[in-house]
């Protein structure tokens, strides 16, 4: 399967509107692809806090509306990254969507680990609850985590737990912690046996430079594929087999002990 991460450029001298329609335009685009994946909270910046409350919008509002057409036109699967969303309940919540090639609505993730240490999203937004798996077709399950979440190795078992074989990152990562991403990257692709996909934002988010370098990972570690720092279209060619090849040509899955049992009380 081919998939394609767009590295937004993510500038303050852009609409929201403007950067929404240049998206939908790069994932036409990649017709022939079999999946596309956008960044983490790209229509304003993961680091825009004072937007987020203007700028959010319902599940299906206009991100959904552009990016819906832009999965069906294009024909492929589309992890079109996470916006701000406002719930019914009226709470902000960081919000991923994901399509079909028919431009259905496959999946919706609420950002479970929050970032902020008590300021901005930890504080600005709600956490989600459930981790999220979404079956492409018959050829693989796809495991949906974002940004922050990298950090909890936790999230990402539960996630191949419940089948999931390549796991998708959409982050709005910073420069200065650069060198985590692309370790934390491998690390979830070693521990899980799994492909990783961390698609990041380029650009400055609210004077914050942001890391880019979006980056694929194999199941043994193997990076196949990283971006620069500066807005990019990253393509990589994946074989969803190797997952199950790497599983049992070293079976360490199978050794898990902790985990696995509810704890004796």
């Amino acid at each position: 399967m081919r998939a394609s991460l767009l590295q937004i450029a993510v500038n303050e001298d852009e609409t929201v509107e403007g950067r929404r329609l240049r998206a939908a335009a790069l994932v036409r685009e990649q017709a022939g692809a079999d999946l596309v994946v956008l960044p983490e909270l790209w229509t304003t910046g993961a680091f825009a806090f004072e937007e987020f409350d203007a700028a959010a919008e319902p599940l299906r509002g206009p991100t959904h509306e552009v990016m819906a057409k832009a999965a069906s036109d294009a024909g492929v699967w589309l992890h079109a990254g996470s916006v701000p969303e406002r719930g019914p309940d009226g709470r902000l919540y960081n919000t991923s969507l994901v399509f079909s090639p028919a431009g259905e609505l496959a999946a919706s993730y609420r950002k479970i680990h929050r970032f902020g240490f008590d300021k901005g999203e930890a504080v600005l937004m709600g956490a989600g609850r459930e981790p999220v798996t979404v079956r492409l077709a018959d050829t693989t399950t796809l495991g949906v985590a974002t940004c922050y979440d990298l950090r909890f190795p936790e999230l990402f078992r539960s996630l191949v737990d419940a089948g999931a074989e390549i796991l998708v990152v959409p982050a709005g990562w910073p420069e200065r912690r650069r060198s985590h991403w692309t370790l934390l990257a491998q690390a979830r692709a070693v521990e899980n046996q799994a492909f990783v996909l961390a698609c990041g934002t380029a650009g400055t988010h609210a004077g914050v430079p942001q890391a880019g370098h979006s980056i694929v990972v194999d199941p043994w570690g193997e990076v196949l594929a990283e971006a620069g720092a500066d807005e990019e279209v990253l393509t990589v060619d994946l074989d969803p087999a190797k997952v199950a090849r790497t599983r049992e040509q070293f079976p360490a899955l199978k050794d898990r002990v902790l985990g696995l049992e509810p704890p004796r009380r």
